[in-house]
């Protein structure tokens, strides 16, 4: 299938230096603001891009639960096939594609855990069937049916029928500790504004990238 002629301008107003802010977590909690506002659908959704030893990359989609100066942090079972490769590699890319309003953000880094602390604290304000699914699941691993996962499901939900859920051993949070940001805003003829920050010790360089 031929789709060559698909194509639309942006249409939307331009990104200048004067208008970023210059501590990135600030710029991307603007944008990240301007995204819920526009109603875009799951807004917190971001594609996190990994690879193992050999440098075979791996892609999907996670959300993000929540940033701040130290990173942007996501949660998963710990012997999911994206913590193996992090284990292996401990680098990543995170992509926010807010296509809706022209915007894409660009983070990446090196990754770690996050504290038990902090995933235990998460962990207790997920619903609670989402807390039996962290338990249920052994995430990346194969299985013969759909039937076989309900079934853990009703164990699961049996074992601990009275009282809290607790957090598994297998789960938690990573944080992406960015090294690189980009902020990209979509202009007419493919002359998009492209700003990237890079860590540089205390600080961040703030530079213009051609499109």
């Amino acid at each position: 299938m031929d789709i060559s002629h698909m194509r639309r301008d942006f249409e939307s107003e331009g990104l200048d230096r004067e208008h970023l802010d210059d501590n990135p977590t600030k710029q991307f909690e603007q944008w990240f603001h301007d995204a819920k506002e526009a109603g875009i659908l799951e807004p917190n959704a971001m594609s996190l891009a990994t690879s193992d030893r050999d440098g075979h990359p791996n892609l999907r989609t996670v959300l993000l639960k929540y940033f701040d100066d130290q990173g942007f942090v996501f949660y998963t079972n710990y012997g999911s096939r994206k913590a193996q490769e992090i284990e292996e590699n401990p680098n990543a890319a995170l992509l926010f594609p807010w296509v809706g309003l022209n915007r894409q953000v660009i983070v990446q880094g090196h990754v770690e855990k996050v504290s038990k602390a902090e995933s235990l604290r998460y962990f207790a304000s997920r619903p609670r069937g989402s807390q039996i699914g962290a338990w249920v699941s052994e995430q990346s691993r194969v299985i013969t049916s759909r039937g076989l996962l309900e079934q853990k499901v009703a164990e699961i939900k049996q074992r601990f029928s009275s009282g809290e859920v607790p957090l598994p051993s297998f789960w938690g949070g990573y944080r992406v500790v960015p090294q690189r940001i980009e902020f990209w805003q979509g202009r007419p003829s493919r002359l998009h504004d492209r700003f990237e920050y890079v860590r540089q010790d205390d600080g961040w360089l703030i530079q213009r990238l051609q499109p």
